[in-house]
């Protein structure tokens, strides 16, 4: 087909991009340097960087987009793992994760008070009263963090784990704290009192470890407890409470020390740490949960 043959096809419709490129396969074969200008000019800017990065960025965007019955797992992740950005890691907390680190906050507040106590006139509680005040606050906010989880379904595994910490501080740290500030503080309570928090903390990683093979009910939720809860170490806070409203402190203690001036020397009362320490990695006790 000659050159003037395929301009008049061409012209039949009009199009003068159609004319531009059929112009150059009407050369002879013998000369490919303008098949290659041919592809220069028309097929290699459709495949330009700008387009190619256009559908990467596309492609790459929606990789990133969490499948909406991931619970926001997916973005979190994300957000946690990017190497640049400010505050960067505020950024990924959920709502029911910063209501986690009030409970955490309390338990710090609780820990503090009772050193404060402990540099300060032992017949002044102020101090006292405010350690073992700040845990009840802090299992309000622990209640209060898996309600708002659930009420915005959005919950992650470092929801889960800040949870399980924030639980070691509070309900298992600051009531050996309080402890040791009343009087509890010799080398054998310390012994006991740092296993009772041991217990704690192998109690907790053992829920987290647990938590997805567990039977759950309708809700998801599982049915019951291994063991008791860390909170239910409040009722010897509780306990705690009335000792400091009888001024039961230091040599007051109930049921006084054994093997007193020796390396044995203990205060019986600290048993209850250990005994509660037990029940809480218990594998055969299960609780309903409510």
């Amino acid at each position: 087909m000659t050159l003037t043959a395929l301009e008049s096809c061409a012209s039949v419709n009009n199009s003068q991009a159609g004319l531009a490129a059929i112009r150059p396969f009407a050369a002879p074969v013998q000369h490919p340097e303008i098949i290659f200008n041919f592809f220069l000019t028309y097929v290699i800017p459709a495949q330009s960087p700008l387009s190619m990065s256009r559908r990467a960025s596309t492609m790459s965007n929606n990789s990133n987009v969490p499948p909406s019955n991931d619970g926001g797992q997916e973005k979190q992740k994300m957000l946690l793992s990017a190497d640049q950005g400010h505050f960067s890691m505020v950024k990924a907390l959920h709502l029911a994760d910063l209501v986690t680190e009030l409970n955490g906050f309390c338990g710090v507040m609780s820990v503090f008070s009772s050193m404060r106590y402990c540099l300060g006139d032992p017949t002044d509680y102020s101090a006292l009263w405010a350690a073992l005040a700040f845990m009840p606050f802090g299992l309000f906010f622990d209640f209060m963090d898996g309600r708002i989880a659930r009420w915005r379904k959005k919950s992650s595994l470092m929801g889960q784990e800040l949870d399980s910490l924030a639980d070691l501080i509070s309900f298992g740290l600051a009531p050996a704290a309080a402890a040791f500030a009343l009087g509890i503080r010799s080398n054998v309570d310390h012994l006991i009192l740092a296993f009772f928090v041991l217990c704690g903390l192998t109690r907790l990683a053992r829920f987290n470890v647990t938590v997805a093979v567990l039977p759950k009910d309708k809700s998801g939720k599982s049915k019951y407890f291994e063991g008791t809860p860390i909170p239910t170490t409040l009722s010897i806070a509780g306990l705690m409470a009335y000792w400091v409203s009888q001024s039961w402190t230091h040599e007051n203690i109930p049921f006084g020390v054994i093997a007193e001036g020796s390396a044995l020397e203990f205060h019986p009362i600290a048993l209850l740490f250990a005994l509660h320490g037990c029940l809480m990695v218990s594998k055969s006790i299960h609780i309903p949960k409510p």
